[in-house]
């Protein structure tokens, strides 16, 4: 069964003291990349409120009407992956076919996601340990959407046209590899971005995620 997509970073389950979603929207990504560059620097432990609010050109009372602590923020950080994820994936079969090449597709547009947030993706990986349960269980479920998203592109190419039919289980396998090798370039890329541009990665692991389901 499919989970229900992830609240993008404007969501009601981070309260904030403005009206306008589409300010909200704005301000938040300003202060989540603030927070992922200090932590980069800096170390997550070291980076504090003050830190970020300067870094996003805010004062730490206006700061405090978007969020209300660092791990909301780490919490948005989740967020904002799955939602630019989920997006790229939806444009990628938004037009209908269903084939191989369209899942290509799907995953170049992943891959090339994961590149643009390595940081974010670094980052959510080293601390989502230290949050508190609540937004822990919310960042494990946001990470199985973004697999999901797979899921169910999976579930539905299976079978269409040069598409092989494929079970409930390897559909979910296969969804979770996808996800975890677009993460693996992010996290590994001390040692991938020596040894391979983001193209000859998307073509090899894309060539390798074809080969499971062939």
């Amino acid at each position: 069964m499919t989970r229900q997509k992830a609240h993008p970073a404007s969501g009601a389950d981070v309260p904030t003291q403005i009206k306008n979603e589409k300010l909200v929207r704005k301000r938040r990504r300003q202060i989540i990349d603030a927070l992922v560059n200090l932590s980069i620097e800096h170390g997550y432990h070291n980076t504090t409120t003050r830190m970020i609010a300067k870094a996003a050109g805010f004062s730490i009372g206006s700061l405090y009407e978007y969020v209300s602590s660092k791990e909301d923020l780490l919490y948005l950080v989740c967020s904002t992956i799955h939602e630019e994820v989920q997006n790229a994936v939806e444009d990628a079969l938004a037009d209908g076919i269903y084939e191989k090449a369209q899942l290509a597709a799907a995953i170049r547009r992943y891959f090339i996601v994961c590149d643009k947030m390595a940081d974010h993706i670094w980052l959510m990986y080293q601390v989502t340990q230290f949050l508190p349960d609540k937004w822990k269980k919310r960042v494990l479920e946001t990470e199985l959407n973004i697999s999901d998203t797979f899921v169910t592109a999976l579930t539905r190419l299976s079978g269409k046209n040069d598409f092989p039919s494929l079970d409930e289980k390897t559909c979910s396998l296969v969804g979770h590899n996808i996800s975890v090798l677009g993460h693996m370039w992010a996290f590994r890329r001390w040692y991938l971005k020596k040894n391979f541009t983001l193209d000859q990665y998307i073509g090899i692991q894309t060539d390798f995620i074809l080969g499971l389901i062939s």
